[in-house]
Formats: C-alpha cells, structure tokens, sequence
C-alpha cells in the first residue's frame, strides 16, 4: 500500500509541474489573480458535483473544526499565486525546486514538533542532507 501511495504522490508532483507551466502561461494572458481566481472558481464547481454525489462527510460540521484546521484554504491560494507569479519569471524547474525545498523544510518543522497533531519525528542527519542535496539542485539549474 505504501508504495501505491508514493507512487500516486509523484503524479501529484508531476501533475503541478503541467499545472504550473500552464498557470503560468494562462497569468501572462488573463492577470496573475485572475487566473487563481480561475483555479479556485473551476475547482469549487468540479468539488461542488464530486461532494453532491459521492460526499460522505458533512460538510455543515465545518463551523465545529478547529479554527486553525481552515486555514489551509488561504494558504493553497498563496500557493497557487506565488506559483503563477513565478513561473513567467524563473520557469518552472527553479519555481518548482524552490517549492519543494520549501516544503521540505517545513515538513520536518512540522514532524519535528508535531504541530497539527502529526507524529513527531526527529530531525536527523539525512533530512538535513536531503535538504543541502536540493539547495545544490537548485543553484545548479539557477
């Protein structure tokens, strides 16, 4: 099972890198906002269909979440836009190498810690490699 499920992660990975290219691509023709506006409008109606006729949770419990469990809407719009932003800029090699540094990072914070009630994991010496590995991928696609 763990397998299928990294596998399934890297077409997640690869299915940014198109939608970035094309994001990117679709900022420079209708506005950098415009286009998150886009992505956020075609995916609440494509959601909105999928939750009608296979959701199995109840959406009205949403107001008895914690608070700080809603602020992953807000942060996927800074992502998407910081996103259509960079791409017409530095392409999408660097854009995308900068992000999962970026997510690296915080991923191991957030083990670490075990903020949002995620198991703590240690830091250890490969995560930091791993990190210094894709820093040097990075300056060297730069």
């Amino acid at each position: 099972m763990k397998l299928f499920v990294y596998i399934l992660a890297i077409i997640a990975g690869s299915v940014l890198s198109f939608e970035s290219a094309i994001y990117g691509k679709l900022g420079e023709n209708i506005g950098q906002l415009e286009t998150s506006f886009y992505n956020f409008l075609m995916g609440t109606l494509i959601l909105g269909v999928l939750v009608l006729f296979f959701g199995k949770g109840k959406l009205s419990y949403v107001s008895e979440a914690p608070k700080w469990s809603l602020l992953g809407g807000g942060l996927g719009v800074i992502y998407l836009t910081v996103i259509v932003l960079s791409v017409p800029f530095v392409g999408v090699g660097i854009t995308m190498t900068a992000v999962i540094i970026g997510q690296l990072v915080m991923s191991m914070v957030v083990e670490h810690f075990g903020w949002f009630g995620i198991e703590k994991t240690k830091v250890n010496k490969e995560k930091i490699f791993a990190v210094i590995a894709m820093i040097i991928a990075l300056i060297l696609i730069y």
